[in-house]
């Protein structure tokens, strides 16, 4: 395989694919708009141009000596334009989370030395105005949209000359394949963001044999939708398998109009997290509970069917044909509301619930699940779409191309040309990471049949009671959280004398049972000290807790009003639980289950 540099996608993809009218597509003023690939080149070389007129390049080429280059943006064409231009100029791109609060932005604008940095809006330039004095390398804002005071983009792009536009086309034929594309800082759930390097070579690598693996056919009719952060790994790569493969990119406004985008761009697939597949499962379930009479009893006939079913094991006739009734008189609409062309989701960034995996592939919206941190840039396996080729329950099969095993204290160990560069300027933090050119993930894991790896829990998250027996908590978090009365749930327990767990209740469907049981809900504050509704949820720690062994049941709980959140900042941007952030918070509350 000849190794390219990521910005090659642009002109594969039109000598492959040609002109392709729709290379990008956003909604512009309640329409949507489409960019080229001939206007995309264009955009993304003129400026390329401007930033070589603010002397912007790679300079020797090493981590330390690139320039770097911010952005803090919502997705859209334009981030993926900046991020090419980027890297034609031979820059490093350090990207931001928007939910990113501003003290760690302020460490990570100040620890890569950013010279410029490319904001999506007011919101966001003000919230860079605001720490820029505290940042001496920063010189200057860029806004997309129009800002009072800010630089627009377009400065870059306009005035570009002929001479220039050659100076491009020579200057990105120096950038080495080696060279570092981007610097992500991981979400920070523990201690300091730490900048990943991560070079053209590991990123092209690492999208061709996710490209095969998966795999992603060619497919210059297809849609893909884009909603995960664009500065999230998982998305970024995913972005440029679509490139590779001729497939369009339309861009979510935002969050809350996914599911209208959705039933307008029609995409035949997705990306996205576990915790967005939660929500779109509770509304499914809050309308499902408005049924009455026989609509409402097919309704759940149909989810009780979808909850047994078993990629890896034929439910025999008579539930096949079940199931077939169920996807023409219940799931057609589920489908109908994602679009209708859905062929794939791919779920990451955190262990995706093994019951919404057996729901919505049973309803013909099939979810694979993959796994990979950062430092591998990140894809270390999935569950594949061919037959055979998935396991629910598991991150599926290793990519080809890499090589993954299982260390003696269980950590998951990955080698192979996808493995980060290091740690940006902690040499002491590469060495303890990667050994012997082995990365080691943090994650433990296992085996299932010798060929699916299934992810147990995270290395620093094991812990033991005071009774010095270990637990790990994921297993018991990712069971629990089946119950679609949980929304989010936390084990705890290290150096107690035994397990207890936070639970978030899902409010809409204990709103549905307090209806059914003639209780008046009042407020969520009020709600969880019902007694009433205290025994609901003792009954559901009575039904799991049997599934595992004595030192891991669940004691006692404490049910709580609010969920956790970006917001709040017990969430990281791409929505795992900083289960530090939320223990600290917590403390109170923890200490009234302990002690009473």
């Amino acid at each position: 395989m000849e190794i390219k540099r990521l910005f090659d996608a642009l002109d594969f993809q039109l000598n492959k694919f040609g002109n392709k009218p729709n290379m990008f597509g956003a909604k512009v003023s309640g329409a949507w708009q489409t960019t080229s690939a001939e206007q995309t080149i264009a955009t993304v070389n003129n400026l390329t141009a401007g930033l070589l007129q603010l002397g912007m390049n790679g300079k020797d080429y090493t981590a330390e000596g690139a320039d770097k280059i911010a952005i803090i943006s919502n997705n859209r064409p334009e981030w993926v334009f900046t991020d090419l231009a980027v890297q034609q100029s031979g820059a490093i791109l350090v990207p931001l989370y928007p939910t990113t609060n501003s003290l760690e932005i302020e460490f990570i604008l100040n620890d890569s030395e950013a010279k410029y940095i490319f904001v999506s809006d007011e919101e966001m330039f003000q919230k860079i105005s605001a720490i820029k004095p505290n940042i001496p390398s920063l010189k200057k804002i860029y806004s997309f949209n129009h800002v009072e005071g800010c630089a627009h983009w377009s400065e870059l792009t306009s005035n570009i000359t002929t001479e220039q536009l050659q100076q491009v086309a020579a200057h990105k034929k120096e950038i080495p394949v080696e060279h570092v594309a981007t610097l992500i800082y991981t979400s920070g759930t523990t201690g300091k963001p730490k900048g990943v390097m991560l070079t053209h070579s590991n990123l092209y690598t690492c999208l061709q044999y996710g490209k095969q693996s998966f795999p992603f056919e060619d497919r210059s009719d297809a849609i893909a939708l884009s909603f995960l952060p664009l500065n999230h790994i998982f998305e970024k790569v995913i972005t440029y398998i679509y490139l590779f493969s001729g497939i369009s990119i339309y861009y979510a406004e935002s969050l809350e109009t996914i599911g209208d985008n959705i039933r307008e761009v029609k995409p035949f697939g997705f990306s996205c997290v576990p915790r967005l597949l939660e929500k779109v499962y509770e509304k499914i379930m809050a309308k499902g509970q408005e049924l009455t009479g026989i609509k409402r009893s097919l309704f759940f006939w149909a989810v009780g069917l979808a909850k047994k079913y078993d990629v890896a094991v034929d439910g025999g006739w008579w539930y096949n044909l079940q199931l077939k009734i169920a996807n023409k008189i219940i799931f057609k609409k589920w489908r109908e509301a994602l679009g209708g062309n859905i062929e794939f989701i791919v779920s990451g960034g955190a262990a995706c619930p093994i019951h919404l995996l057996r729901i919505f592939t049973a309803a013909g919206v099939p979810i694979y699940e993959g796994y990979g941190p950062t430092e591998n840039s990140p894809i270390i396996s999935v569950n594949r779409k061919a037959e055979g080729g998935r396991r629910f329950g598991t991150v599926g099969e290793p990519i080809i191309g890499i090589e993954v095993k299982i260390a003696e204290d269980g950590e998951i160990i990955v080698r192979g040309s996808t493995v980060m560069k290091g740690y940006y300027k902690r040499s002491d933090l590469t060495a303890e990471t990667i050994i012997d050119g082995w990365l080691h993930t943090g994650d433990i894991g296992v085996w299932v049949d010798n060929k699916y790896l299934k992810i147990t829990d995270r290395k620093k998250e094991l812990f033991k009671t005071s009774g010095g027996k270990y637990v790990a908590p994921q297993p018991l978090e990712n069971k629990f959280k089946e119950s679609h009365f949980i929304e989010q749930f936390l084990i705890v327990g290290a150096d107690k004398k035994f397990v207890s767990a936070l639970i978030v209740p899902s409010f809409t469907a204990l709103q549905n049972w307090c209806k059914e049981h003639d209780i008046d809900f009042g407020t969520n504050e009020t709600i969880i000290k019902n007694p009433k509704v205290i025994e609901l949820y003792q009954s559901i720690i009575d039904k799991y807790n049997p599934l595992f062994n004595h030192v891991e049941q669940v004691k006692k709980f404490a049910l709580l009003p609010k969920e956790w959140s970006i917001e709040g900042g017990e969430m990281t941007p791409k929505m795992s639980l900083k289960r530090k952030v939320v223990l600290e918070n917590c403390a109170a509350v923890i200490d009234e289950i302990y002690n009473c």
